[in-house]
């Protein structure tokens, strides 16, 4: 018995900020932001609008895709490190929206990787438990505690948010392996200083812009280069496959360099490499599942399809999955 994946669904905000609009905000220019990274737009929230918003549009969608109600849930956990508050978990929030009164409901904050750290752990409760529905999202309200006049951060982040419904399988698709990883030696190379126990929120707190993002933007791209490839190498070798049995490979949308660098590693062709950094820029914990679930509306994925999907985060984090796609 494996954990696959039911329905699939995803929500980016309405509102598109492109990088002529940054040009607008602080000192960068268009040609510079897709040089560095590839992004050309990205979509951000409204002033009154949150994460849960997001989460729940794209929790609704999925459950559709999968022609399942919410009350057929036994399980809602959320990937984020931007929910709507510090406690309640956004996931509870999700719950009450969908009217999901049969499920648990917990958040998961391993940064960009919290999708995967999230579908990982929602297979392990499917197959030891009597769970039998989870949904598992991966949501992010990034451009909430981004500082626009930081031009080396606020030019890489979008909002957006993905979602994934699992269920038993007693055939070939589903999750056919996963990894996951830590080094938290690398804790401040990507991270929010306030807003916890460490420096609660005061008067100087905000003055000193400690509520915003900050990123060793040099560390992390080391890392990210890295881990993209170990962990790469590390699912193949655990599923006994090799690249070229890779069908569509979907990396973490952080950089146009760090996916063209670990395609070249892998000797991956880019047409089984899925992009869409250039239109939704870094979505943190959405990105890995809003691109699933792109590549899914796109027609993309086809029964039998070896997908791979790896990320890396704050924290610092990293995983990994393969799974064999479904009907």
């Amino acid at each position: 018995m494996k954990a696959t994946i039911l329905g699939l669904g995803y929500y980016l905000p309405g509102k598109v900020l492109t990088n002529k609009d940054l040009e607008r905000i602080v000192d960068t220019d268009d040609a510079w932001i897709v040089e560095r990274s590839g992004i050309r737009e990205r979509h951000i929230l409204a002033e009154d609008e949150s994460c849960s918003l997001m989460a729940i549009e794209a929790a609704r969608r999925a459950l559709q895709d999968a022609n399942l109600d919410a009350a057929d849930l036994d399980l809602i956990i959320v990937g984020t490190v931007t929910g709507d508050m510090l406690f309640p978990a956004t996931a509870c929030l999700v719950q009450a929206e969908l009217g999901a009164f049969n499920a648990a409901a917990f958040d998961l904050g391993a940064g960009c990787t919290g999708f995967i750290y999230a579908l990982t752990v929602a297979e392990k409760f499917l197959l030891a438990s009597e769970m039998r529905h989870i949904l598992v999202v991966g949501a992010e309200a990034v451009s909430k505690v981004l500082d626009y006049t930081d031009r080396s951060t606020c030019v890489l982040f979008g909002d957006g948010a993905g979602a994934a419904v699992l269920g038993r399988s007693d055939g070939d698709d589903g999750i056919i392996t996963s990894c996951l990883g830590a080094d938290g030696r690398g804790a401040k190379d990507l991270y929010m200083p306030a807003g916890g126990s460490a420096i609660p929120a005061t008067p100087e707190s905000v003055a000193q812009r400690l509520h915003y993002l900050r990123m060793n933007g040099t560390e992390i791209f080391k890392f990210a280069t890295k881990t993209m490839t170990s962990v790469s190498d590390r699912l193949i070798n655990q599923a006994g496959l090799t690249y070229r049995d890779i069908d569509l490979f979907i990396p973490h949308q952080a950089n146009i360099r760090i996916i063209k660098s670990a395609a070249k590693r892998m000797k991956m062709p880019m047409d089984k490499v899925f992009v869409n950094v250039d239109r939704v820029g870094n979505t943190s914990a959405g990105s890995i599942p809003v691109a699933l679930a792109e590549a899914y509306e796109q027609g993309r994925l086809h029964k039998d399809d070896l997908i791979m999907m790896v990320a890396f985060g704050t924290g610092l984090t990293y995983g990994g999955v393969i799974l064999r796609w479904g009907e």
